[in-house]
């Protein structure tokens, strides 16, 4: 009994703690409006001055060969000094799923991306993504008001920046890539306006673009989905071909020795119609011993060049198109009705969160003044 009535108590203060708030923001239900009313028309503003965006995409299903064949060429391939056991240098089996975002986040891709055509309005000849960025887009209002208000330290920070980086240029030395600022701001960009999908469950990968105009974010959709394309070819052959190279080498080298040897059985025989001692028969042996060896590597190796010629074209993947790049009809952003909602939100949480403060502030201000 006693135990309820201790527990009485504790419940009313924190029934009129809950109502002493709710009465504190009914106290400052004009400041809530004012500051949600400032914050909508804020959203209406951002919503109203963003340029719109345009997302078209693709889908693709990457299918690739299986194993690849055994390269063993046998024992007398061996006795030439050729070693080509084994299978043709691990190129076979299917490209990992993480690979396709690390190429496209990778500097050279992106540089190459920079340099897509576009057929932009108002534009009567193709430009690159990069000239049109720096040419001829226009940012409008409200992304020149952050650009100057909360992107104004970078802004003064480029100004002292040395010509060199200022420059437009792309130098490549040793394999290493340098670029400048510009090219850097400009990869950043890009970035943002690329995305890449890959389920690797279902065995597809998706990929969209995101531009102000619906025909340039087609294209640069189709030129980020050829390129990947070409990178993957690039990095899943590369093993083969440069197996297939050294079976090459080894062929010609192979093939000189052979019409060699081939040339001095014949000149022998041709000097020695009737061989009649026995160092003649024992010379002419040992041609023949020569030319039957490097025929038979020769003809090994030129199997196993077809077969690695073969080998490249089953490793080079093939690319179904499940979804083809289409340009959109309907822009993507901005989604202004999400962005009022948003503003109108933020703004009664900031106005909240004001009275709450205030009032701690006040207490403690109190507390403080009682201690002391």
């Amino acid at each position: 009994m006693n135990q309820g009535n201790t527990l009485q108590p504790q419940i009313d203060e924190d029934s009129i703690d809950i109502i002493a708030l709710l009465k504190s923001f009914w106290n400052s239900r004009v400041l809530i409006i004012k500051v949600v009313s400032l914050f909508t028309i804020i959203g209406f503003l951002v919503a109203i001055l963003s340029k719109n965006e345009y997302t078209a995409s693709s889908t693709i299903v990457p299918i690739v060969g299986g194993k690849s064949v055994d390269g063993k060429l046998g024992g007398l391939a061996s006795l030439a000094g050729i070693n080509l056991g084994g299978s043709s240098g691990g190129a076979s089996g299917e490209i990992s799923p993480e690979l396709y975002p690390e190429i496209l986040s990778s500097v050279p891709f992106q540089l190459e991306l920079l340099e897509t055509k576009l057929k932009i309005e108002e534009v009567d000849t193709l430009v690159t993504y990069k000239e049109y960025y720096e040419e001829f887009f226009n940012p409008g209002v409200l992304s020149t008001f952050k650009k100057y208000t909360i992107g104004l330290p970078g802004v003064v920070i480029s100004l002292f920046k040395n010509e060199e980086d200022v420059k437009n240029k792309i130098t490549r030395k040793n394999d290493i890539i340098k670029i400048s600022n510009t090219e850097y701001g400009l990869i950043e960009g890009l970035s943002s306006k690329i995305s890449l999908n890959v389920n690797a469950k279902e065995g597809f990968i998706s990929i969209s673009a995101t531009m102000p105009e619906p025909e340039a974010s087609a294209q640069l959709t189709l030129r980020a989905q050829l390129l990947l394309q070409e990178y993957a070819m690039r990095f899943k052959t590369q093993k083969s071909i440069e197996q297939l190279k050294y079976i090459e080498e080894r062929y010609l080298e192979k093939q000189k020795e052979f019409d060699t040897i081939k040339l001095k059985l014949a000149l022998f025989q041709d000097q020695n119609n009737a061989i009649n001692t026995a160092v003649a028969k024992s010379k002419l042996l040992q041609l023949q011993s020569e030319y039957d060896l490097t025929f038979t590597v020769y003809s090994e190796l030129a199997n196993q060049l077809e077969t690695q010629r073969l080998q490249v074209k089953k490793d080079t993947p093939i690319f179904t198109i499940l979804k083809p790049v289409t340009i959109p009809s309907e822009k993507s952003g901005p989604k202004r009705a999400l962005i009022l909602i948003v503003f109108t939100f933020l703004g009664l949480v900031f106005s909240l969160g004001y009275i709450l403060l205030k009032d701690f502030l006040k207490d403690f201000k109190k507390d403080w003044e009682a201690k002391v």
